[in-house]
């Protein structure tokens, strides 16, 4: 059966980053609540995804969060929902909204900009339930 992911968040990463690569593989393994899907940026459903908000279509530097017909966040606020849309612990990050965005962004571009050198490039293999949260449209 496939995942109805109009009910789920979205998170679209660059496919060919192992940066990007390693958070959806560390979201993934976190989604107790099944709250997530994934798509890549370079995806016909990403492109559709960025070209509907007048998006860079060819520079894949920036996360996004999309909520379906709510919501779409980017850089920082991007990831700190995500930190606490996972909870537990993980909801502590909601400590980083008192750092104002300009400086939290500052800091995603710079770990953005370098992103293909810091990259561990080993090969990671989701299992099916993992493979199925992923957007093939």
């Amino acid at each position: 059966m496939k995942e109805n992911w109009q009910s789920k968040h979205i998170v679209f990463f660059d496919g060919e980053c192992g940066v990007c690569n390693f958070w959806v593989q560390w979201i993934l393994e976190r989604d107790k609540k099944d709250a997530f899907m994934f798509a890549s940026l370079q995806s016909d459903f990403g492109q559709k995804f960025l070209s509907e908000r007048d998006l860079n279509t060819k520079v894949f530097n920036t996360m996004y969060l999309w909520k379906p017909g709510k919501y779409y966040l980017e850089k920082s606020k991007a990831i700190l929902k995500i930190a606490n849309l996972l909870g537990g612990i993980y909801k502590f990050s909601s400590l980083g909204k008192i750092i104002p965005s300009f400086l939290s962004d500052k800091l995603y571009d710079i770990v953005s900009k370098n992103r293909m050198k810091l990259a561990n490039q080993k090969c990671y293999l989701p299992t099916p339930h993992q493979r199925a949260k992923f957007i093939q449209v």
